[in-house]
């Protein structure tokens, strides 16, 4: 089984609507802060999560699920990648969306169970060869393209490496040139590249240069001590989708016809329960022998009650296997009717066998004082200057329609206030914007009073 140079799968996150969440935001004692880690209110589901947090970090948790319930607009999204700030980032936390599920290339099941997996990360712990140490020197030579013309081609890289107890000049192979470019490598990084298979780890910028002005927020790391080549224990965390899809063989043979219809499949394909078996049967050794640990990550769905019966089904199984995430739900629905039946209403729209297993946590509507607290702090957010009336007036809309619909006004609001020429927002162009767009709640009324003026 490969474990070594396998690609890393998980999902980049896309928060830019929660960018000012920083974490849970509680105090020594686990009592959440009113205005803290740019959350705001809902102490008691802050709380709850902290509760979570703890039990996440001790290991006793694994195969349960939570769900976060309440109203649009009331922090779920929020509270669930505090959750994930809190835990830090060497628990993996994947994201999705209940809808994520419909796909045409790949069966509900698979999409979950891939997710699933890509919450489940293993740690190795393995002593390899390595050459270790700061970068003096990195200087690719290159020579004429064997193809002619005017190119050239990397023919090997010359590298200097420094430790405390000396140094050492190596000659290495394009691939491995290739290796230090994407790692963005530099002189002055201290770097390892194992003998065996090239693979490079950049390990931050030597501290000799810690006095320099950088507008990046760089992580330095001390000088290494002994010799450049040397044994290293080197730690490596990965997902179990990881090694699925790092082991994941193309089928068929080496004739025209097999090598057609792998071109003609789609490119999201399918990893067999086979082969997920094969390497659980590895992860157990591995674990047995205490070479890796398990670890057990997050699974977020939002807006769960856009999964059938089916998939339901499929959960429930899942959370009961040796091998499980912690799962998280967020929904916004009330009573209503499971997707994939024709009668049967639900809490939520979750089966109630299903909703049995979760501990569930509530997220309470914003007060207006509240609302005014996480405008502000979108305004800090987004850079905008805003006056304290103009703050009043965006909370009073807030409060007639949704949060939402208030932080998306604020854009707006800015640039009309430019147009006007000034740059901070005033109340306005706060009513002007109002006066300009419709919430839902005034749209959904306008369309009851003229019905008759609409095609059903």
């Amino acid at each position: 089984m490969k474990v070594e140079e396998v690609k890393s799968t998980v999902k980049t996150q896309r928060i830019s609507a929660h960018s000012h969440i920083k974490g849970l935001g509680l105090d020594e004692n686990g009592i959440p802060i009113q205005m803290a880690a740019g959350l705001v209110g809902q102490e008691q589901a802050r709380e709850a999560a902290g509760i979570v947090v703890d039990m996440i970090k001790t290991k006793k948790m694994a195969g349960r699920a939570i769900l976060l319930a309440g109203p649009p607009g009331t922090g779920k999204t929020a509270i669930a990648l505090a959750i994930a700030q809190d835990l830090g980032t060497k628990v993996p936390f994947c994201p999705m969306v209940g809808s994520e599920v419909y796909s045409s290339e790949i069966k509900k099941t698979e999409v979950l169970m891939e997710n699933f997996r890509r919450a489940i990360g293993l740690r190795i712990r393995e002593t390899k060869e390595v050459y270790e140490g700061e970068v003096t020197e990195l200087t690719p030579v290159e020579t004429e393209s064997p193809a002619g013309g005017y190119g050239k081609t990397v023919n090997h890289v010359i590298i200097g490496l420094r430790t405390a107890k000396g140094s050492k000049q190596l000659k290495l192979d394009p691939s491995i040139y290739e290796a230090l470019q994407k790692e963005k490598v530099e002189v002055g990084d201290v770097i390892y590249i194992e003998a065996n298979s090239g693979a490079v780890k950049r390990q931050g910028r030597s501290d000799a240069f810690a006095t320099e002005f950088d507008l990046e927020a760089e992580e330095y790391v001390p000088l290494p001590k002994g010799d450049v080549h040397k044994k290293k224990e080197v730690v490596q965390d990965v997902t179990l989708h990881d090694l699925d899809a790092a082991n994941a063989k193309p089928q068929g043979g080496q004739d025209v016809l097999s090598m057609m219809g792998q071109l003609l499949k789609p490119k999201k394909t399918e990893i067999t329960d086979k082969l997920r078996r094969e390497i659980n049967k590895v992860v157990d050794k591995y674990i047995d022998q205490g070479i890796a640990e398990l670890v057990p990550g997050v699974l977020f769905i939002d807006e769960v009650h856009m999964l059938d019966i089916e998939t339901f089904t499929y959960l429930h199984r899942a959370l009961e296997s040796a091998i499980a995430p912690i799962v998280i739900f967020a929904t916004n629905r009330g009573r209503c009717v499971i997707r994939g039946t024709d009668d049967i209403v639900a809490p939520h729209g979750i089966p109630l066998d299903l909703l049995d297993r979760l501990v569930i946590i509530r997220t309470l509507p914003y007060t207006k004082p509240e609302l005014e607290q996480i405008l502000a702090l979108r305004v800090a957010t987004e850079g905008l200057d805003i006056d304290s009336d103009a703050l009043k007036c965006l909370g009073d809309v807030g409060a007639r329609s949704t949060l939402r619909y208030a932080v998306q006004l604020l854009t707006p609001a800015s640039l009309t206030a430019k147009t006007n020429g000034r740059k901070n927002i005033n109340k306005q162009d706060i009513e002007e914007v109002s006066s300009l767009f419709l919430d839902a709640k005034s749209s959904a009324k306008i369309l009851t009073l003229n019905k008759e003026k609409y095609m059903l």
